[in-house]
């Protein structure tokens, strides 16, 4: 069994440059964020580079490559309990496997007490 410590968990306040946040009409919300490293989102492993996270009101996430990162994938979500780990600003949370030394993509956040949980790998 792989082992993730929640010690290092990388938040977006830590390791994730926040290029721009634009809250569009509830339920859909975008966030463009540059992860400065790879990540892996049900399997997929996606480049370090700038993105953007559309959410469409619906449960599922898109998550789309921009500015020469070439990268599109789109994940199951479900609401996240507790509150942003970076506080009232749009973030992405990160767990590290110790095995396989991969981040894996765990949450979205919009604001303080507005998030998604991705499911496992």
């Amino acid at each position: 069994m792989k082992s993730i410590t929640n010690r290092s968990m990388v938040l977006a306040g830590a390791f994730l440059l926040l290029a721009g946040a634009t809250a569009h009409a509830e339920p859909s919300s975008v966030v463009e964020v540059k992860v400065p490293f790879s990540f892996v989102v049900r399997g997929k492993t996606l480049p370090a580079g700038q993105y953007m996270v559309e959410r469409d009101g619906s449960s599922v996430v898109l998550i789309r490559g921009e500015r020469g990162t070439h990268a599109f994938t789109l994940a199951p979500i479900t609401p996240a309990g507790g509150h942003d780990p970076a506080g009232q600003v749009p973030a992405l949370s990160f767990k590290r496997d110790d095995e396989t030394n991969q981040y894996r993509l765990s949450s979205i956040w919009d604001s303080g007490d507005e998030g998604w949980s991705l499911p496992g790998r």
